[in-house]
């Protein structure tokens, strides 16, 4: 029992990254795919709002569980948004 080694490990909590997403509403065409890839469900339809093409743009409704991970970015096929980390 003398020679057993008792190791103590402090785990540190790593902060996640955080992010802030610019959306240009005018541009989206609510295809929401960047809806569909959001891993902390940071953007949803605004069922309020009408852009100038007649469609419900996405917003972007969770701002502190942005990760800025820019997936919703790389999906957009009309270059509506812009990630930017902190």
């Amino acid at each position: 029992d003398k020679y057993i080694v008792k190791y103590v490990i402090k785990l540190e909590k790593k902060e996640m990254a955080k992010g802030r997403v610019d959306l240009n509403q005018d541009k989206c065409k609510a295809c929401e795919l960047c809806v569909s890839v959001c891993p902390k469900s940071c953007l949803e339809v605004d069922q309020e709002a009408v852009n100038v093409k007649g469609y419900h743009p996405v917003a972007f409704v969770h701002e502190d569980g942005c990760i800025g991970c820019a997936n919703c970015a790389v999906i957009c096929p009309d270059a509506a948004i812009t990630v930017y980390r902190d």
